[in-house]
């Protein structure tokens, strides 16, 4: 871990702090300016399909600008959503905080790269372990996130406000930490004729099953993940929990996702990026178990906690396999795509949480995830018996 790698897991927390306190705070806020229940959580899921819709953006500013003044970008656009936020919350506005989540899924896309920025900040036999000690950084948004929004929820009369305004702040402490990292200029590729390579279209390299099956891991596990999480708040709330309790829920969460992160990338490289993404479906199918066990508190956390956990290490292995899939040339194209099918499907799970968790309920929102589970088990399943054919 160089100091550029310490400041981008430090970039890494202040985004999921971002991530956090708007999960936690806007299906709430939601709940209360919504027209209809139902729409509880179309703020949440705003935020995640201004990702899927700025994920070619974002890859051509990163082509255009390079990493550091890309990711500078998204978080000046992070600091005016949030600000958005806050206007909408005192307005008593739904749509307009609807707008806002938009545009900050602008600032989701860019730094979803963050975890590919860091394989290229270190040699290339330490890439899995970069990339799992960066998305290790999330844990500081694991402690900050929950804390602060339940800290600065009554800040103002108008409840969650000063959640929003908080992150102007958040998104501020990010940019200073991305002013000091310095990220070194790509390679230039020449191609046979002198000029710079393009690379594989984008047909062929959905035809790697690698790169198909990098894909489902990362999409499904991550809708999965956001299935459950986004609809805990709501959950609980109906379970007649505080807000407190809630926090409490979703920083265990958080911990889940993130703790692995410093033995992740190690375990990667000794039993192989396949393996640990099963162990990550199986600790998912372990989530779905204990929540269907109960609605007591500890029901709450202890599935969470390994939702958490099945997420880093499907995410991170994901995120490992895609890497082997495609050239230097063609990371732009490629990670383009990995995270526009990655919010395609966050935002399909955010709208379905909000309404399966208040029309079906709780308990057969768990019974209909364990269907992407087995989806994914099935996917890693076909590429280990097609690479064992092969060997």
């Amino acid at each position: 871990m160089n100091k550029n790698l310490w400041l981008l897991a430090l970039c890494q927390g202040f985004y999921l702090t971002n991530s956090i306190v708007f999960i936690a705070v806007n299906g709430l806020v939601g709940l209360e300016l919504a027209p209809f229940g139902w729409m509880a959580t179309l703020p949440v899921m705003g935020y995640v399909v201004g990702g899927a819709l700025s994920t070619a953006l974002v890859a051509r500013s990163q082509r255009q600008w390079g990493r550091k003044r890309a990711f500078q970008i998204g978080l000046a656009v992070a600091a005016a959503s949030a600000a958005l936020c806050a206007w909408a919350a005192f307005s008593a506005n739904f749509w307009l905080l609807c707008t806002a989540t938009v545009v900050a899924g602008y600032y989701v896309a860019n730094s979803s790269l963050y975890r590919f920025a860091a394989a290229e900040l270190a040699a290339t036999a330490y890439r899995e372990k970069a990339v799992s000690l960066v998305l290790a950084g999330g844990l500081l948004g694991a402690v900050i996130g929950p804390n602060l929004a339940n800290a600065t929820r009554t800040l103002f009369p108008v409840p969650f406000a000063g959640c929003y305004i908080a992150l102007i702040g958040v998104a501020l402490l990010s940019m200073l930490c991305m002013n000091a990292i310095r990220f070194e200029a790509p390679p230039v590729v020449l191609d046979a004729a002198g000029q710079p390579a393009r690379g594989r279209p984008l047909a062929e390299l959905m035809r790697q099953p690698a790169f198909v099956v990098a894909i489902l891991g990362a999409a499904l596990g991550y809708g999965v993940m956001n299935l459950l999480m986004t609809a805990t708040p709501l959950a609980m709330k109906i379970c007649s929990f505080d807000f407190n309790a809630t926090a409490q829920v979703l920083q265990w969460h958080v911990i889940g996702m993130f703790a692995p992160g410093f033995v992740t990338g190690h375990l990667i490289k000794r039993f192989g990026v396949l393996s640990i993404m099963g162990a990550g479906v199986l600790l998912n199918a372990g989530c779905v178990a204990i929540a269907l066990a109960g609605v007591a508190l500890q029901h709450f956390g202890i599935a969470l906690f390994l939702l958490g956990m099945g997420w880093n290490f499907l995410f991170t292995g994901a995120t490992t396999l895609a890497m082997t899939a495609y050239r230097p040339e063609e990371k732009d194209r490629a990670q383009a795509i990995v995270n526009f099918c990655v919010f395609a499907t966050l935002a399909l799970s955010s709208f379905s949480s909000g309404v399966l968790v208040t029309t079906q309920g709780w308990t057969l929102l768990n019974a209909g995830s364990l269907a992407p589970i087995a989806v994914t088990g099935m996917a890693l399943a076909w590429l280990a018996a097609k690479r064992r054919a092969i060997a």
